[in-house]
């Protein structure tokens, strides 16, 4: 086999060290079995060899005793081979598995900045395609680059013990073949990695055109993504064809390398055979024991493409590993006090790249158990004044604090324990409603389950569903209407009862009468909370304490409803355009 190229056999030993260290116990075994494997695998030559000579000798005795012997061998030798099958895919399994875990595990931790560089779909493929590459090349290490090294080594010992010189002649082909082997596996790592790359980026096209079916039927879309769709999978095809041209071309090189090595013996043992230096036993038992060590000779050959398909996955898996989360706790964090829930964003610069300003010199007071309204054009940065508060996203410049406490001080879980999300973009799993609400304080009972759902105007709904509470949602909540589903995240914020609500167009997908229950619940429920909500209509946050007006990323006014109209800023034109769009709409 060729020298591994690159990368490979430093990711090979970072995999045994972190996942595969651990089954050494497991592993020792196996290799005893493939040292039986091998060792059996190495004494059939001589069967035939000694055979052959006893059917020229006419040994009763041996010709009796020989298919004993061939049954115990062949015996020992199914056995270990079973066995090192079995624990072999015990091992891959668990290290396949626990891998899995950590990734999903990793990225479940991860900054959303990290999570949106990558679209869900791709992300997911990760856990399909990329591991089956590595399962393969778990389960080839074991079957054929340690079994078949074993078996090899028993069979060119065979060989050696029978004719050196031949052995010598048979093993000239193997630089000239090494070489091209690993022309040919550097090629596939090359590939793979574009492969790999590419069918990631066609699950996400593929899953975004599906989760927008309804946009695309009204629009007469459907050609349009077919045709994306082609193109994706043909590159897709494209790439696979080219590796698969890649992996087709070792055959016929391991093909006519074996047989230069057959034909070369056969030239020499006829010679010495019809020289009368050697019997046919030793022709028989010696080219048996050359073709039986050709099968794992090409398997090695092959073994190649497939650890570079192997590792181009694995520089995958531990390029994404590597990466740390920058939103990480302080090593002096503590648990934060809330004593009011008072927020302060003091000269606040918030960038997601370098040449995209989000945020710039935000500074503004939210007093503590005050409702303070966001309010502006979409893009003004609402949205991401809020993500700063319970840090799922950090600050580019300036501090966001709580009762004076800055939120880079504290620890993640109290500050999150201490604020409740309700987003435009409502997400609910795939589970029952119970279960969904349930998420906002973990532990909390039937009782107190209803109790929120009833607040948030859920109650009535969710009775009359078929399995009530323990109705299955469906993925992304896909079977409850749009105001079901945001009604089922409201409940899931009043069961929390966090000190601080954000609110993000909390009630846009309400119907006016659900609209008009949930706002009653809201009001109750931000009585002594500190509460920022955004809304387009400002019909929702005429009573807030304050309303902030952004534009551009930055805060251009605030003051209550009444003053700002009358100042006549650009919080009084936001208010006159949505007066004249439903007239304009007509």
């Amino acid at each position: 086999m060729a020298r591994l190229p690159g990368d490979t056999a430093p990711l090979l030993a970072r995999l045994w060290r972190t996942w595969l260290y651990p089954h050494r116990a497991t592993l020792a075994v196996v290799l005893v079995l493939i040292a039986l494997v091998g060792g059996s695998t190495g004494l059939y030559p001589a069967l035939i060899k000694a055979a052959f000579d006893a059917f020229d000798r006419k040994d009763a005795a041996a010709i009796a005793y020989g298919p004993l012997v061939v049954i115990v061998v062949t015996a020992t030798r199914g056995f270990a081979l079973y066995g090192q099958t079995v624990l072999t895919n015990r091992v891959v399994t668990r290290v396949e598995a626990d891998m899995q875990a950590a990734l999903y595990g990793h990225l479940i931790d991860s900054d959303l900045a990290q999570l949106n560089r990558e679209s869900p779909a791709a992300l997911t493929q990760r856990f399909t395609t990329d591991f089956a590459f590595i399962k393969e090349a778990l389960t080839r290490i074991s079957t054929v680059l340690l079994r078949d090294i074993a078996m090899l080594i028993g069979l060119v010992a065979a060989l050696i013990w029978m004719d050196p010189v031949l052995t010598l002649v048979a093993g000239v082909t193997v630089p000239f073949v090494a070489g091209p082997i690993g022309r040919i596996g550097r090629k596939l790592r090359r590939v793979s990695t574009s492969t790999q790359e590419q069918m990631g980026a066609t699950a996400s096209l593929i899953s975004e055109s599906l989760q927008g079916a309804r946009v695309a039927k009204a629009y007469a879309m459907e050609t349009y993504l077919k045709g994306r769709a082609a193109e994706a999978l043909d590159e897709v095809r494209r790439l696979k064809m080219k590796a698969a041209n890649a992996r087709g071309r070792l055959d016929p090189l391991l093909e006519i390398g074996g047989g230069i090595a057959v034909a070369g013996v056969l030239v020499l043992v006829g010679q010495r055979v019809l020289a009368g230096e050697k019997t046919v036993g030793d022709f028989t038992g010696y080219v048996a024991a050359l073709l039986l060590a050709a099968q794992p000779a090409r398997a090695l050959g092959n073994l190649n493409a497939i650890l570079q398909e192997a590792a181009a996955a694995l520089r995958r898996y531990f390029d994404v590993m590597d990466e740390s989360a920058t939103i990480r706790e302080a090593p002096e964090a503590r648990p934060l006090a809330v004593t009011g829930g008072a927020i302060r964003f003091a000269d606040v610069r918030f960038r997601y790249r370098p040449d995209a300003p989000a945020l710039e010199g935000i500074d503004l007071a939210v007093p503590a158990g005050s409702v303070t309204a966001l309010v502006g054009r979409s893009g003004s940065g609402k949205s991401s004044l809020l993500n700063l508060v319970p840090r799922l996203y950090d600050v580019t410049g300036g501090a966001v604090t709580i009762d004076g406490q800055d939120v880079r001080g504290v620890t993640l879980a109290s500050l999150r324990a201490a604020v409740a999300v309700v987003s435009q973009e409502v997400v609910l799993f795939d589970d029952t409603i119970a279960a969904n609400i349930g998420f906002g304080r973990p532990g909390a009972t039937p009782a107190e389950i209803e109790a929120a759902a009833e607040a948030a105007a859920a109650h009535t709904f969710v009775s009359a569903l078929p399995e009530g509470y323990g109705f299955r949602v469906g993925p992304g909540g896909g079977r409850l209407s749009g105001g079901e589903r945001q009604r089922v995240a409201l409940a899931r914020a009043f069961l929390k009862d966090a000190p601080i609500l954000l609110l993000d167009e909390a009630t846009s997908a309400l119907d006016s009468e659900s609209e008009r229950l949930v706002q009653e619940a809201l009001t109750r429920l931000m009585r002594g909370r500190t509460t920022l909500v955004i809304a387009h209509r400002l019909s929702t946050v005429r009573d807030a304490d304050q309303i902030a007006v952004m534009e551009a990323g930055r805060v251009i006014e605030t003051g209550r409803h009444d003053d700002l109209l009358a100042a006549g800023g650009a919080y009084a034109r936001l208010h006159r355009l949505q007066l004249s769009e439903p007239a304009t709409a007509e």
